[in-house]
């Protein structure tokens, strides 16, 4: 069973998108994608510098569309059809933190230009929302869980993303995370302080929540084409609405990729491809999920191991 994958935010890295522009079509999907959300993508995934596309705001929606558009080469899909009634059909699609918005494209409960629309609220939102107080996020490698939860709690930061593979990601403002520093919890090799520009998955963001949920009654999402797993508890959501539900709800709420993983290897996973800019899942699954193959769709190069992937998936 093929598991398709989108990273979250962090993956990103200036100038990643310029390869995928190269394709034919590519560059007009972007280009139309960018005239419905009011950004330019194009100069983002190309051009701009770290700063910028560390851009709360920007990231978001630019993640999302790196995402759609890599899929778009691996199966051949048409804009704004279900990903999973394609050329390309996954047993099961997930999305950690903002790579859920992408899933839920992947897996027809949203067309592209939908869940563009609504990722570009929550960046703006989840950007405004940061500028309150100062905050971000670290991750933790090695230690464990059990150790390391009470620990952050007593530091009073939240573990935001328990992601597996013992790894650990807390968030919550810049001294808290400066006492983590200083006091590791037991185990923990290392702490490295993550590119983005707030302790997203924490109550630091419920202002963001109001704002998505409103732009959320907005929508008419169809019930998901294909298994769609929930980071928040690594559930399988069947209904539409739930879906639509638990993106808005993610972003005060703890992501729980270990729990996706468990779920992949329960559903029998035999393969796992993770889009562009990929490289994070696939690590996390190379160690949860031993024995798995992995593809991680960094450049249109890697299209071929791709395919050869989906097509032994399908075999099998």
């Amino acid at each position: 069973m093929l598991v398709l994958v989108a990273p979250g935010q962090g993956a990103q890295t200036p100038g990643f998108l310029t390869p995928w522009l190269e394709l034919p079509g590519a560059a007009d999907r972007v280009a139309a994608w960018s005239d419905a959300i009011g950004l330019d993508l194009a100069h983002y995934g190309t051009k701009a510098d770290a700063d910028e596309i560390r851009d709360t705001a920007v990231a978001q929606p630019l993640l999302v569309a790196a995402g759609l558009l890599s899929a778009a080469a691996l199966g051949d899909v048409a804009p704004g059809a279900a990903f999973g009634l394609g050329a390309v059909s996954p047993g099961a699609v997930a999305g950690h933190s903002v790579g859920e918005f992408t899933a839920a494209a992947f897996a027809g409960v949203l067309d592209d230009t939908a869940a563009l629309r609504l990722v570009r609220t929550r960046g703006l939102a989840m950007a405004e929302a940061a500028a309150i107080t100062e905050t971000g996020m670290s991750a933790l490698l090695g230690g464990d869980p059990e150790v390391t939860v009470p620990h952050l709690e007593k530091l009073g930061l939240t573990p935001a993303n328990v992601n597996g593979a013992g790894q650990i990601v807390a968030a919550g403002t810049l001294e808290q995370l400066a006492a983590l520093e200083a006091d590791k919890p037991e185990g923990v090799r290392r702490v490295v302080a993550l590119k983005v520009a707030g302790a997203f998955h924490t109550h630091h963001m419920a202002p963001a929540v109001e704002k998505l949920a409103a732009a959320a009654q907005e929508l008419s999402p169809a019930d998901p084409a294909v298994r769609y797993v929930s980071n928040k508890d690594g559930q399988v959501v069947t209904g539409g609405a739930e879906v639509i539900a638990r993106l808005v709800g993610q972003v005060a709420n703890p992501v729980r990729w270990d729990l996706c993983m468990e779920t992949f290897k329960e559903l029998g996973v035999t393969g796992l491809i993770e889009v562009c800019p990929g490289g994070t899942l696939t690590g996390l699954a190379k160690r949860a999920l031993p024995g798995v193959p992995t593809v991680a769709l960094k450049t249109p190069d890697d299209l071929d191991a791709a395919r050869t992937l989906v097509a032994e998936t399908a075999t099998a």
